[in-house]
């Protein structure tokens, strides 16, 4: 087929294990196939938009044919092996006057040019690089392109080293996601100044020193993500300013003071709520009522009472608590309120009481290492995975299996080890297909 006037071409998500790309009739790019050499090509003016992405085991030798693609906006190669073969992909790309957003996610690409101060971009706005190999500092280039850059993700990478302490010329960037990498220092106050920011995701890094406050002046923050680091200090009161942020995570790291009603204040449209760290005490008023309707809580290292504004979120789908030794009593309060959920963790907790008159009514409930006792809970038919391992649990398992459902069990694992449980008794036969009872 001679498509010389295409301006659309997704090819995207198949098993392509080649893709030949003929432009301008008779004269043909680079055949894209395994080894092939390339050809003479000439200009295909009309193409915008080009996506290859999610054909993963096809190779691409190199991205010379690229530069022929005089008019490309958009170009996705994520999950295209790149690695044996491209030596130079980022001139190849850079050299495209019109490219807006370029895509190359896990292409097993290991150069990001660390000592290259600009690169030829114009008019790009959106560069995605996560899941690659790049071992290296943040590269001079990256912080030199143009003001039109909106979305910069290098997650999944193992680039090491610290944020540039100058201010970038990115005043129109919405989205900065460096997760997954071994940055490490203090997060410098500039992010505090990009005014269009709606996504920072520095999470599992090695950032050091307090959270910075000028964070707070964020006012268009929906994604705040800084958990697994080695943050300390307190957590600034002026994220509460943040009315418009969705999920605010910083658990896992190593924050001190005190967490109140201050920090949450003016969060009307929070939806997530990760809070977790050793030091970290969570001090608020007991008659607090919260503007915000959570739909996931992740709670650690809680001593004293469970949080009263908890039990005031109806919206809550899934509920997570490690490391505390919170009082979750009254007991038949907290289980009729985790009815709700479809997630329940409660592990390392010294969550107690007897179990045999609980109904768990989660898809998924991870029980482990508290101190249950008593005997098992009944389940109801939405229960898929039960984990109630290292408790004090005993007596028949008789009455979890057996017990009488109005439809069809959905269990499919059961993980019971560590407990006094003895076997079935009375006339009960159970079947799990695809199940397993560890």
């Amino acid at each position: 087929m001679e498509l010389e006037y295409l301006s659309l071409l997704d090819l995207s998500n198949n098993d392509f294990k080649a893709i030949q790309y003929n432009s301008m009739g008779s004269k043909k790019c680079d055949n894209l196939s395994r080894g092939t050499p390339p050809h003479q090509c000439g200009n295909s003016s009309n193409l915008l938009y080009l996506d290859l992405s999610l054909n993963s085991d096809n190779l691409i030798p190199n991205l010379h044919w690229i530069s022929h693609l005089s008019s490309l906006q958009y170009l996705n190669l994520g999950g295209v092996d790149l690695l044996h073969k491209e030596i130079d992909w980022l001139q190849s790309v850079s050299i495209l006057p019109s490219l807006v957003e370029l895509h190359l996610e896990n292409c097993q690409l290991e150069n990001i040019y660390p000592s290259l101060q600009y690169a030829n971009f114009t008019s790009l706005q959106v560069l995605d690089l996560a899941y690659n190999h790049f071992i290296s500092e943040l590269p001079s280039w990256l912080f030199n392109l143009s003001s039109h850059i909106s979305h910069i993700d290098l997650s999944q990478n193992s680039i090491h080293g610290q944020l540039s302490k100058i201010l970038p010329n990115h005043g129109r960037i919405k989205s900065l996601v460096l997760s997954d990498n071994n940055l490490d220092g203090p997060i410098p106050d500039w992010i505090g100044h990009l005014e269009q920011l709606q996504k920072l995701d520095l999470s599992d890094n090695a950032f050091s020193g307090p959270i910075p406050t000028s964070l707070g002046n964020l006012s268009s923050l929906i994604v705040l993500n800084l958990y697994s680091n080695h943050l300390i200090g307190n957590l600034p009161e002026s994220l509460g300013k943040l009315f418009n942020l969705d999920a605010l995570r910083v658990h896992e790291n190593f924050l001190t003071g005190k967490v109140c009603e201050q920090n949450l204040l003016f969060l009307s449209n929070l939806k997530r709520l990760c809070l977790s760290s050793p030091a970290l005490v969570f001090d608020f008023d007991p008659e607090w009522v919260p503007s915000f309707q959570l739909k996931a809580i992740w709670l650690g290292y809680v001593t004293g009472k469970l949080p009263s504004w908890l039990f005031t979120q109806s919206s809550l789908k899934s509920l997570t608590i490690t490391y505390s030794s919170a009082s979750f009593e009254p007991l038949d309060k907290f289980w009729n309120f985790a009815t709700q959920l479809e997630f329940l963790s409660l592990s390392y907790n010294t969550i107690n009481g007897d179990m045999s008159n609980v109904l768990l009514n989660s898809k998924f409930v991870w029980l482990t290492s508290n101190k249950l006792g008593g005997g098992l809970p009944r389940l109801s038919s939405r229960v898929v995975v039960l984990n109630l391992r290292n408790n004090s649990l005993s007596g028949p398992i008789s009455p979890l299996l057996c017990h009488k459902m109005r439809e069809e069990s959905q269990l499919m694992s059961l993980a019971l080890a560590n407990s006094q449980i003895v076997g079935i008794t009375g006339n009960c036969c159970i079947m799990l297909i695809w199940g397993r009872i560890t």
